[in-house]
């Protein structure tokens, strides 16, 4: 067993009601980390392609890494796994909180299930001792409250994921969510969740994640803590809506659904950063972070009632609910972010299922006979609100947009495809590849499309190869290494914000080394993270998708470029960018398979001969 893991995987088949362990290798640790990493390998190995991801063949996977539970700086995140309802592909999302450390602590490095039950259940781990218990009693609550009856029945120090009622429902951009605001939003993974019954997984125990060298990763936490750099003093403050005005003011930030300009939102200070900041009852961090990020809100006293625990709206949040359908009220996105948080969905999705929407509904398409009434207009707040509330209970037209903008747009037809705002499915995020290039490459041609998390970045300083990043030369070898990194932080159970601010990039191999007793170089680390692209692609290749040839919406890439604001007149140019970085990886020009000699390159002949 390999030091910083605690060597066991948990495997859950629903169907039998069977629960068996098995041991983690250290080989599969090596080579791909944790997270993502080592479920895509389990997963590519040991789910057949064609598998419905809502069916009883599909394998839905919980994965730590190294970092949680440890003195590392920055360990406190999971990822969920699976194939990808919204993208057909392969699915992660990962979240912070403290459900990543005490899944170690409760004795195990991972769980997979297999199978549906026949009934709602969860699964509880108590000190290395799992159990399925009946889930009757949680099933329809609100993730809150699941999370509040579980701590009840089990005890303090219990740390739950679950679903909300949309996953339950199988709506197809529903999410995993822990403390109460955490969410591993994207993939729409609750709804695999939600497909197979399983309504929480509850964790307790006081079990220790062995250190190789435990007094050296404390001293390099001491000394990396001191030394923080960068984004860290921001984020301290305010949090992701610190970004929020210099995004949407230099045209990074979806405004209209893609479709207007910055100037199109001028009261954008409403419900940026010193706002939401004056709305906060109290900050809180992650395990063991030292940033502290998150936040809870005050109360709501006016039109909109929340609660003093409802979590602080993140950047992405204000950007899908605020700028992107107009709506510059402050009180109604806080109550959408609670909506969402206690439902269970993935509030990017859902932010850009209510701009689809409204565009719909202000071009004719649908009227107030197909939207119960509601009056979907631009920047109306309460419409915003009633039709959000629709969508989480699968009620009325909100049964229409509950999976997401592909389907609702296949269900609506008329054209309506052209405002539905997403890439193989999954909803673009609020960030624009016609301000930030990295995402010109990830959106399409990463395994999870449309995803801001594998934009190649932050980076401390002494990573990045010498290009001039203001060219698109280079860009190619640049992302390659920059999502190379990324992974690696991803699948060690790190968050990015926090290694993002470390002040050397060598100071994350020092923490590896000093945690497992391994000998890994910066080149080794970034071998790895090239190991954890190769193999998500290849589920992908498997599954039969090109994303060469995945459609991307032209107003997120400027065809035609946009006539106003600072992005006025930019396109991106994605068949260099696509070209480029497809050929740093190693990948066909064509179809985006994974070079037989890079594989074998990277250690991966049996990935190789199964592609084969």
């Amino acid at each position: 067993m390999a030091n910083g893991y605690m060597g066991k995987m948990l495997w859950v088949d629903l169907t039998r009601e069977k629960i068996r362990e098995e041991v983690l290798e250290e080989k599969l640790c090596r080579d791909y980390i944790g997270g993502y990493g080592i479920g895509a390998k389990i997963l590519f190995d040991r789910m057949k392609p064609g598998t419905d991801p809502i069916g009883p063949e599909a394998i839905f996977g919980v994965v730590t890494g190294p970092f949680d539970g440890t003195s590392a700086l920055g360990g406190s995140r999971y990822t969920v796994v699976g194939k990808s309802p919204l993208t057909g592909g392969w699915g992660d999302a990962n979240s912070g909180g403290n459900f990543g450390p005490y899944l170690k602590f409760a004795g195990y490095d991972a769980v997979f299930f297999t199978g549906i039950s026949e009934k709602p259940v969860y699964l509880l781990i108590d000190n290395g001792k799992p159990e399925l218990k009946d889930a009757a009693h949680l099933w329809g609550k609100d993730t809150f409250d699941t999370e509040d009856m579980l701590v009840k029945e089990h005890g303090k120090g219990t740390e739950t994921l679950c679903i909300g009622p949309s996953g339950e429902q199988v709506s197809l951009i529903a999410c995993v969510m822990n403390n109460k605001g955490r969410a591993a939003g994207r993939s729409g993974l609750g709804a695999v969740m939600g497909s197979k019954k399983i309504k929480a997984v509850a964790v307790r125990g006081e079990l220790k994640v062995p250190q190789a060298d435990e007094e050296k990763v404390k001293d390099l936490r001491k000394t990396c803590q001191k030394k923080l750099t960068g984004h860290v003093d921001m984020l301290r403050e305010v949090g992701t809506p610190v970004i929020f005005n210099f995004l949407l003011e230099a045209g990074d930030t979806p405004v209209k659904n893609w479709a207007g300009a910055p100037e199109d939102f001028p009261q954008f200070e409403k419900i940026g950063g010193n706002s939401v900041m004056a709305s906060v009852a109290r900050k809180y961090a992650c395990y063991r972070c030292p940033i502290g990020c998150g936040g809870h809100m005050k109360a709501g006293t006016g039109e909109y009632k929340y609660e003093e625990d409802s979590h602080k709206p993140e950047y992405e949040t204000l950007g899908m609910f605020g700028s992107n359908c107009l709506n510059d009220n402050l009180d109604s996105i806080i109550l959408l972010n609670d909506i969402c948080n206690r439902f269970g969905v993935d509030t990017i999705s859902a932010g850009a299922a209510i701009a689809f929407t409204i565009e719909c509904y202000e071009n004719g398409l649908i009227s107030k006979k197909e939207t119960d009434g509601i009056e979907m207009t631009w920047g109306n707040h309460r419409s915003i609100v009633a039709m959000t509330r629709k969508l989480v209970r699968r009620e009325g037209f909100g049964k229409t947009i509950a999976d997401g903008v592909k389907v609702a747009a296949e269900r609506i037809g008329m054209g309506s495809e052209q405002y539905a705002m997403h890439i193989q499915g999954q909803e673009v995020p609020a960030h624009s590849p016609k301000f930030g290039v990295p995402w010109g490459i990830c959106y399409r041609l990463d395994a999870t499309p449309a995803r801001h998390t594998q934009g190649g970045g932050p980076f401390p300083p002494g990573l990045m190869p010498e290009f001039d990043r203001n060219l698109i030369e280079g860009r190619g070898v640049l992302h390659k290494r920059g999502t190379s990194y990324n992974h690696v932080i991803n699948c060690l159970g790190a968050c990015v914000f926090v290694v993002g601010g470390y002040h050397q990039a060598d100071v994350l191999v020092d923490f590896i080394n000093a945690l497992t007793g391994w000998d890994y170089t910066m080149d080794d680390l970034l071998k790895a993270g090239e190991r954890i692209a190769n193999i998500r692609q290849a589920f992908n290749v498997r599954e039969g998708l090109n994303s060469v040839r995945f459609h991307v919406p032209g107003r997120i890439v400027g065809k035609p470029p946009i006539e106003r604001g600072p992005l006025a007149g930019v396109t991106v140019q994605e068949e260099k960018l696509n070209m480029e970085y497809l050929t740093a990886m190693g990948w066909d020009l064509q179809t985006a398979r994974p070079d037989r000699a890079k594989l074998l390159e990277l250690g991966m002949e049996d990935v190789a001969d199964t592609l084969e």
